[in-house]
């Protein structure tokens, strides 16, 4: 399946979807493998290509995969949040929506058809900055080119990183050697309901944008 989307279109259109994956609806192998085969011509440091794909669709697996989610949910303790975080997330009145689509998929990531956790060889637990630079620079512009795809093939995705606290759980749960592998993300994937994705309203651009200097 095809959307037939130019490039603009995929990239400005993929969003954070929540509340519109249909769970009613699995996901072709086929289009997973696609999604990946496209993830996987992304650049990597060095060419080393230390990528990882975990898919879970077992139904046994989902559950218990969903589980270690939830609990590590209320583990979670981002960055605290400054004046400008506050006035960029509630700047077009979209945080209640976010806070209700967190809950939906909460509720419903049991549910979810397929769950994909990229992964990537090495740690970056006590790594220096170009380390760690090294490492998700090595496995985020590939999660994020098989996010584009999925869009590009009617599929809705989320970043998350809530499984983070309990990321060990999660690594023995799928058999994944945690002091060699680390898991960047769960990423839920399923068909959307309906494709009729926009461009997200976002600050200013002359906030961000700057010229030699800052």
């Amino acid at each position: 399946m095809s959307l037939n989307l130019s490039a603009d279109q995929v990239l400005s259109t993929t969003r954070a979807v929540r509340k519109r994956l249909d769970l009613t609806r699995p996901v072709p192998r086929h289009l997973i493998e696609e999604c990946v085969d496209v993830a996987t011509q992304a650049p990597t440091g060095r060419n080393r290509q230390r990528w990882h794909f975990v898919v879970v669709t077992d139904q046994a697996q989902r559950a218990a995969v969903a589980d270690i989610y939830r609990r590590a949910v209320h583990l979670a303790q981002g960055t605290p949040l400054t004046s400008h975080d506050l006035y960029r997330m509630n700047a077009h009145g979209s945080w209640p929506r976010i806070a209700g689509g967190l809950e939906y998929l909460y509720n419903h990531i049991h549910q979810v058809p397929a769950i994909v956790i990229p992964a990537v060889e090495g740690r970056t637990d006590r790594a220096s900055v170009a380390e760690q630079a090294g490492t998700w620079g090595s496995i985020l512009p590939a999660a994020w080119s098989f996010m584009l795809a999925a869009r590009a093939r009617g599929l809705g995705t989320v970043w998350t990183t809530a499984q983070a606290p309990l990321e060990r759980e999660l690594a023995h749960t799928l058999d994944v050697p945690h002091n060699q592998i680390m898991l960047a993300a769960l990423i839920p994937l399923a068909f959307t309901l309906g494709t009729d994705f926009r461009p997200a309203q976002r600050i200013p651009r002359d906030q961000v944008l700057h010229w030699n200097n800052w």
